[in-house]
């Protein structure tokens, strides 16, 4: 099997990701053996290639979908209906339709208009409410979009009581690429009341959904997955004792980021006032969205310049006509001070949220490419 490197060294055209198929497959059987009791439902946002959701399958995953495309996909690919779980909360009734009658039983929500949707095209479905979070720790935060707080959840619940759908359990999410693991436990801590407030209304609830968060390592490393289910399953036991429910979870960051890298070069070096701007072939529209804010900050190094003697701060951007492809400019990446254009630029952690997050067609380029190794 090639190296990365050598994948990396050819005339290839860039820019290009690369994913090595078999650190999914080891982060999913670490995964297992962290989380043995729990389901597991990949994100497919995350890294919606066919090699990687087959490698999952192959390796028991069960997947968490947001899209009727995300569900056609797995379909085509021979996944069961019954394996996905559909986690969006924001649906068109034409969507919730059309995903029921290929087979899909199991929905997230967290409003009365999607509720009352849900009851309508997807009656007898299993429903997670889903739980807003603040998102405190989290290098992309998710809170204020998606979720309930704790009284319209429990309000969400009774209102259920009326409609054709079954109460399945809670769910939320910490914010991805989580790095305070006591952000679990004060969700958990909030679900075990509203359990209990269920519970005495009448709603035997048997499910806990805990999201994805689960990070990779980027330029600041992470504790290990162990350590993270260590916290997690501590915090379980404490809140529910022995009456631990059903427990999902659903990584994407984790299983595909540390599993790519993304080769590009360097089109342009510039100095401007007492800055050196390097602008690379790709950008915030050809994968790297989550450059917006430098909230995620990827591992960049020179091909065959890795431990200079010199070094020198850039700010570093993409080569669209836009202002906003800009990655880095507060934060300042070291490079090599002899970087010359032409360079070969390794940027790695770049398996999750790049190849389906890029752009098509602005400036007239296409998607990111991906090679599989």
């Amino acid at each position: 099997m090639p190296t990365i490197d050598e994948v990396a060294l050819p005339a290839r055209p860039t820019p290009f990701l690369i994913i090595e198929l078999a650190q999914v497959r080891r982060n999913m059987i670490a995964l297992r053996q962290a989380f043995p009791k729990a389901g597991i439902y990949f994100a497919v946002k995350a890294a919606p290639l066919d090699p990687v959701l087959q490698i999952l399958d192959a390796a028991g995953s069960n997947f968490d979908v947001a899209s009727p495309y995300e569900v056609d996909q797995l379909l085509a690919l021979g996944i069961a209906p019954a394996r996905m779980s559909y986690g969006n909360t924001i649906k068109k009734p034409t969507d919730i339709r059309y995903v029921y009658e290929k087979g899909i039983r199991l929905f997230a929500s967290d409003a009365v208009s999607d509720l009352t949707k849900l009851a309508e095209y997807a009656p007898q479905s299993k429903i997670f409410f889903r739980l807003n979070t603040e998102g405190v720790g989290a290098d992309w935060p998710l809170s204020r979009k998606f979720g309930a707080g704790p009284e319209e959840v429990l309000e969400l619940l009774l209102h259920s009581q009326h409609l054709p759908l079954t109460p399945y359990g809670l769910s939320f999410h910490v914010g991805s690429q989580q790095r305070e693991i006591s952000q679990w436990d004060r969700s958990i801590a909030i679900c075990k009341k509203l359990f209990q407030c269920a519970t005495e209304n009448g709603i035997p609830l048997r499910a806990l959904n805990l999201g994805g968060g689960l990070p990779t390592n980027y330029v600041l490393p992470t504790p290990p997955v162990a350590e993270y289910a260590k916290a997690i399953n501590n915090s379980l036991a404490f809140h529910f004792n022995e009456a631990i429910p059903e427990i999902l979870i659903e990584p994407g960051r984790y299983m595909a980021g540390n599993a790519g890298t993304i080769v590009a070069k360097v089109v342009m070096i510039a100095k401007r006032r007492d800055d050196i701007w390097v602008y690379l072939d790709i950008g915030k529209f050809g994968g790297l969205i989550e450059t917006i804010d430098e909230s995620i900050k990827y591992p960049i190094t020179v091909l065959g310049k890795e431990n200079p003697e010199k070094t020198i701060p850039v700010i570093l951007a993409g080569p669209t006509c836009d202002s906003m492809d800009t990655l880095y400019e507060k934060y300042q990446y070291h490079l090599p001070e002899n970087i010359t254009e032409g360079d070969t630029v390794i940027i790695r952690s770049a398996g999750a949220y790049t190849a389906s997050y890029c752009a098509v067609n602005f400036n007239g380029l296409p998607p990111l490419k991906t090679v599989f190794i």
